[in-house]
């Protein structure tokens, strides 16, 4: 099936969309003012964002704000001191985001396959890429669950290698107990239009390592020591090479007010996101990608069903003004990973490519929407 016969639901169509960019009226107006006032680019918003966000979710790491998840993914292999020629261990299914920087950096990337039950990284595959020129793991919590942190971790030890968490999906997800995105080193967030909530487009860094905080934020800013600017001291020099990556103040006015409503946000996504699982689990033809794992809370970011039927449940769905999706895809599909991929082989990935689909699931998504789907689903999938 190709895309044409399948093209974006718009607005103005009756139905479920696929996503929705979830701001608030508060946010609306509040923007309107932003607007009117001195600071449009990076200002106190920012800094208060990233205070706010810390409190939330990185209590104990320095809080970096960015233009976008890839401006903080790529600050994060910078500063893992990734140099061209390393070896990196990434995942072979996530958004491109996850694995271009590597590209801008002259990277080797090393493609991990999947895991059946998850989707993420899987660890059999990790094990068997590891080198002595291996030098970090990317690992991305597909959909907002969590991938098999302990196992990362004794790894990343043993092998004295960076792990670097992709937490782009994963915003409110926790592993025992602990938040996603203070498990590593390095963790990055998108606030991207579709993500649980959006500052139009931006990210966050978090970094464990305190004293590289203030490296972080030169190379954020064109590799300029901001805090001297803003003491009059304009004359500074310039010893690294950085770039443009900061977040706006307009952005921040959106991610402020999206923390405080947060608490609605993550509970209504895992509300959408349990009647999926009550609805469909039972059906021996549809597989939900889940993990009933005590130790991993889920983020309900995307809600993922395998059906061997996938390109004609797609098509029913869609006669229903349902939009579903593949979201993201093997990442050796595209040219530029090509020559990374040449005589590899993704077993779990190959038997999953043709069969996974995204369901609807945001704010505007009710519990009677996802039972009407679910019990089409049911009727239709083989």
């Amino acid at each position: 099936m190709s895309f044409k016969d399948l093209p974006i639901m718009q607005d103005k169509k009756k139905g479920v969309l696929l996503f929705y960019p979830y701001v608030s009226k508060r946010s609306a107006n509040n923007i309107k003012k932003k607007l009117s006032g001195r600071w449009l680019g990076q200002g106190p918003m920012v800094d208060k964002f990233e205070k706010e966000f810390k409190k939330k979710f990185a209590k104990n790491s320095s809080v970096i704000a960015t233009g976008s998840g890839t401006d903080s993914l790529h600050l994060a292999y910078i500063l893992a001191g990734l140099k061209k020629g390393d070896e990196v261990i990434t995942t072979i299914f996530t958004c491109t985001a996850t694995n271009i920087p590597m590209l801008y950096m002259g990277l080797k990337i090393k493609f991990a396959d999947i895991d059946l039950n998850t989707m993420n990284i899987s660890v059999k595959s990790v094990k068997k890429l590891i080198t002595k020129k291996t030098k970090a793991i990317v690992c991305v919590h597909y959909g907002g669950l969590p991938c098999d942190m302990d196992e990362l971790q004794k790894i990343s030890k043993k092998n004295n290698i960076t792990l670097i968490e992709d937490a782009a999906h994963a915003l409110g997800a926790r592993y025992k107990g602990k938040t996603v995105g203070s498990l590593c080193d390095f963790s990055t967030f998108s606030f991207q239009a579709i993500k649980h909530f959006t500052t139009g487009d931006g990210g966050i860094l978090t970094i464990k390592n305190k004293k590289l905080e203030d490296k972080a934020k030169r190379i954020r800013w064109f590799g300029i020591d901001r805090k001297k600017k803003q003491q009059g001291i304009w004359e500074n020099d310039v010893d690294e090479i950085g770039y443009k990556y900061q977040m706006t103040d307009i952005s921040a006015t959106m991610g402020c007010d999206a923390l405080n409503d947060f608490g609605f946000i993550i509970k209504h996504r895992r509300k959408i996101y349990n009647t999926y699982l009550k609805e469909l689990m039972k059906n021996k033809k549809v597989k939900c990608i889940h993990d009933f794992d005590k130790k991993k809370e889920h983020g309900a970011w995307l809600f993922t069903i395998c059906v061997k039927n996938k390109d004609e449940l797609q098509k029913k769905l869609r006669k229903h003004l349902i939009e579903t999706n593949q979201v993201h895809f093997r990442n050796d599909r595209y040219s530029i990973f090509k020559k990374f991929v040449k005589g590899k082989k993704f077993p779990n990935m190959d038997f999953l490519e043709n069969k996974y689909l995204v369901l609807p699931i945001h704010h505007k998504v009710s519990v009677n929407d996802a039972k009407y789907i679910s019990k089409l689903i049911n009727k239709y999938a083989k």
